[in-house]
């Protein structure tokens, strides 16, 4: 392969990089930057260094904090190393992003313990080896006076008045403390002092990532390119996702919890949460939108979702049971707490089983009777009703089943079939071949599991 082959063929690899990288961005701080920064990266096999900030503020993640992991995630599947800065110093003067008045700091203690749990839950998400966790107060605890007077110099005032909390506060006479202004340069001290290649926030800490870029400029570094990404809003719809407002699905939140939770979002949201949480490709994702202009019911690429989210954070046994659960619970009405299991042995199963006319070895209702049958067979379902002592006679269940109160349902691959039976079926259900259990609901509250043993 010749000189411009290569050139070529990198190139291409690049815009595939960047192609991923930008999914659900909101802002890139500039994307021409970016693209000789991964360029330059991947002529000399070096990996870009990744920065993003955290302050410890609260011990448990949700879904939300995990839209910039995610974007961390897609860097690190790229080869370049994530710098997890924990915001220890930082929290102690608290960000005023999006406050209306001066926020209290977190004692150190709290810092230290919100730390631990935070970097237990991210490492769900990112590559322990290519993530570079580091605490901020280790270089901004030793910054000289001096130092830091030459560092806020680069900034006045009024530029520190652009950022809209700030000027908000200012035209309602709110107080706006010193400290406060301190808070986006020592931010974006740390991107000076990690010469970092990109720095990934939220939209709202756009100001904050570009003092970062600004000083970098002004103590003649690299600039680091800014990415911002949006915030995920929870439950509602409405607000960005927040402990707080009690909208939020945590990456802590049990099995069956968290996949209800997600199956709980809009349908217009859930191609978001799919957009900025899922690891699906962009032309599964294309064609996820296709398949739902084109008729795919919504529910069904809900599912999707929750199941890989639960997968993620708890593992795939954890997931099929909390599908499982949702299923029977919401979609068949059934609480697998109440279910009754009841398990036939070759010789009790046969007895409710109906030869149908013409079937395809129907003969071997004379000769040989398997545990399973290996074609179609109808079950008769009054007798079966009336043995499991689900009725307390032949004629209730009869009664029943005219009424269109017993429903059965059957597992056929991923999908599950629900029937009612009926008068018209002459009180037989004909069910398939592949089956090794099925459910029957008979009335409002009795739920039976019908297992069949070999």
């Amino acid at each position: 392969m010749n000189a411009n082959n290569k050139k070529s063929e990198l190139e291409s690899k690049i815009r595939d990089q960047i192609d991923a990288i930008k999914r659900g961005c909101i802002e890139l701080i500039k994307e021409d930057e970016l693209y000789e920064k991964l360029l330059y990266g991947a002529a000399h096999n070096l990996p870009l260094k990744i920065k993003a900030g955290f302050d410890p503020t609260a011990p448990d993640i949700h879904l939300g904090h995990t839209v910039l992991l995610n974007k961390l995630r897609t860097f690190q599947e790229f080869g370049h190393i994530v710098y997890f800065i924990i915001g220890d110093f930082t929290a102690m003067i608290g960000d005023p992003t999006g406050k209306s008045e001066t926020r209290k700091p977190l004692s150190e203690e709290d810092i230290l313990k919100n730390s631990k749990d935070y970097r237990n839950q991210a490492f769900k998400i990112l590559k322990p080896e290519k993530t570079t966790i580091l605490f901020n107060s280790w270089w901004l605890s030793n910054i000289k006076l001096d130092e830091f007077i030459k560092i806020s110099s680069n900034y006045t005032v009024r530029r520190m008045l652009e950022k809209d909390d700030f000027e908000k506060r200012l035209n309602n006479n709110s107080p706006i403390s010193i400290h406060e202004f301190i808070y986006p340069l020592l931010q974006g001290f740390d991107s000076l002092f990690l010469k970092s290649d990109i720095e990934i926030g939220g939209n709202d800490q756009k100001f904050n990532l570009i003092v970062g870029r600004e000083l970098m400029k002004s103590f003649n570094a690299n600039p680091q390119v800014i990415m911002t990404m949006p915030l995920l809003e929870g439950l509602d719809g409405k607000n960005k996702m927040s402990k707080s407002l009690g909208n939020q699905i945590g990456v802590s939140d049990e099995p069956n919890e968290m996949f209800g939770k997600i199956m709980s979002i809009s349908d217009e949201m859930m191609l978001k949460y799919y957009e900025l949480l899922s690891s699906i490709s962009n032309s599964r994702l294309k064609e996820l939108k296709q398949d739902l202009r084109n008729g795919l019911n919504p529910i069904i690429a809900k599912k999707r979702l929750a199941v890989e989210m639960v997968e993620r954070y708890w593992g795939k046994s954890f997931s099929e049971k909390a599908l499982n659960y949702f299923e029977e619970k919401f979609q068949k009405k059934i609480n697998p707490e109440d279910i009754t299991t009841i398990e036939l042995g070759p010789d009790d199963f046969w007895k409710y089983i109906i030869k149908i006319k013409g079937s395809e070895g129907a003969h071997a209702f004379d000769n040989y009777k398997p545990a399973i049958p290996s074609y179609p067979v109808k079950v008769e379902a009054v007798s079966l009703l009336s043995d499991i002592n689900a009725v307390s006679s032949n004629s209730e269940a009869k009664r029943l089943i005219k009424q269109g109160a017993v429903k059965i349902y059957f597992k056929t691959g991923n999908v599950t079939k629900e029937r009612k039976l009926s008068e018209d079926s002459n009180m037989t259900y004909s069910v398939p071949s592949d089956f090794g259990e099925f459910t029957l609901k008979v009335g409002k509250k009795k739920i039976y599991k019908i297992k069949l043993i070999l």
